[in-house]
């Protein structure tokens, strides 16, 4: 399925969880009607409390707040803050809680990873960073660096298509809630809510924030309608790209597709730089994107591996300085966990200068922050090293398999 992209829209880059909830915190704080959040994590430690006590404003007022949290990401509430926002008035759902079981059956690892927010209908946000304080990280406590990541605000009429897919999510959850509890009169109900289609109204810029005025598209995943249509996208543009391609992603293992888009566009000239985790963080993750490194310089694909802190940004950038850029960013890693299992979402902005405002982004941190893998190197690290990534890389090629799903 194809995405459109569409003038007037209003657009502006965030970069960091801090400026992220300041924005959110902002937007809730003028809501008159309703809030609609959805992330994989929602922690409750420092400025990620913020948006916490925001949600919770703004239910006391009347305002209507659903909330949505993974149930692997975010398995439960803290009890203090679930008794405040029952008290406030704030609707929270678990995505799939994980049951006895847990991650043994292979349906449940279709996740929620998409980070969306809907304020009024108007104004969305969308990207890749978690309510989740970036100076901290629940497994390995206080960070010496903020993590790197991006999301995006915006007006326009991508808003109603983020707000359609959020309230369906909703009212589909909801139906299987009743169902499970024999209440099959409201699941119905629900369900036929699920095709609601909301208003979406025009209103100004949050706090008279700089903004661009853009092209700009809304990219789904999900294990209906949008299956591959985030993959296609990166394929195309970089199959379209003439000078250079520029991404970030915290969590990197490409299918043979995605691979060869790289390669060739390589080999006929275009610069390909590659941003991603240079620090360890998960074994599976770490580890299987490594035997793939190999071919991709062969062919002249750059990667830096950054260093600085934990890298968590899901972004691109195609030909910034050309009459055709194409910039994305999103939920989305280039791993087969999101682009074949979870609900991601990601929004395509064709326009100059926010191009060049997040290609300015990722170079400074290849050049100052982050360390070029030298192929040389590269072939001679140690073969326990070699080891523990093909280990990591046949057990994710399991995974799929048991999955039932090719990459």
């Amino acid at each position: 399925m194809r995405y459109n992209l569409l003038d007037g829209h209003q657009i502006r880059l965030i970069e960091g969880g801090q400026a992220y909830f300041e924005a959110l915190v902002l937007a809730m704080d003028e809501a008159r009607s309703q809030v609609h959040l959805e992330t994989y994590i929602f922690d409750f430690h420092g400025a990620a409390e913020t948006v916490a006590q925001a949600l919770e404003r703004a239910a006391l007022r009347g305002v209507r707040v659903w909330l949505v949290v993974d149930g692997v990401g975010t398995p439960s509430l803290p009890e203090a803050w679930r008794e405040r926002f029952d008290k406030a008035g704030v609707q929270c759902q678990i995505y799939s809680p994980l049951g006895t079981l847990g991650l043994l059956i292979p349906s449940r690892w279709r996740r929620l990873h998409r980070k969306l927010c809907v304020v009024d209908g108007h104004l969305a946000f969308c990207g890749g960073i978690n309510i989740l304080d970036d100076w901290y990280d629940p497994h390995h406590g206080t960070l010496a660096e903020p993590r790197l990541d991006f999301a995006v605000c915006a007006q326009g009429a991508l808003v109603q298509q983020v707000q359609e897919t959020m309230t369906q999510l909703w009212w589909r959850i909801e139906g299987v809630k009743h169902v499970r509890q024999q209440h099959f009169p409201e699941a119905f109900s629900s369900f036929r809510a699920a095709g609601l289609h909301l208003p979406w109204t025009s209103d100004k810029f949050p706090g008279g924030a700089s903004h661009i005025v853009a092209k700009a598209g809304l990219l789904l995943r999900d294990n209906v309608l949008h299956r591959r249509q985030i993959e296609r996208a990166y394929r195309k543009a970089i199959g379209n790209a003439r000078h250079e391609v520029v991404i970030a992603s915290a969590y990197f293992l490409p299918g043979r597709r995605l691979r060869q888009a790289l390669i060739h566009a390589a080999r006929r000239g275009v610069r390909v730089r590659l941003l991603l985790q240079g620090r360890y963080e998960y074994f599976m993750q770490y580890h299987a994107a490594r035997p793939v490194y190999g071919v991709l310089l062969a062919a002249g694909v750059e990667i830096y591996e950054y260093e600085a802190s934990y890298l968590h940004a899901k972004v691109a950038v195609v030909d910034p300085d050309n009459d055709r850029p194409w910039a994305t960013v999103g939920s989305s890693n280039l791993d087969p966990l999101s682009l074949l299992l979870a609900r991601e979402a990601n929004v395509v902005v064709a326009d100059k200068a926010f191009a060049q405002q997040l290609h300015r982004c990722l170079c400074k941190a290849m050049d100052t922050q982050s360390t070029p893998v030298v192929a040389e190197q590269y072939t001679q690290r140690p073969w326990g090293q070699r080891l523990r990534d093909r280990i990591a890389f046949g057990l994710m090629r399991l995974a799929l398999l048991l999955s039932g799903n090719r990459y």
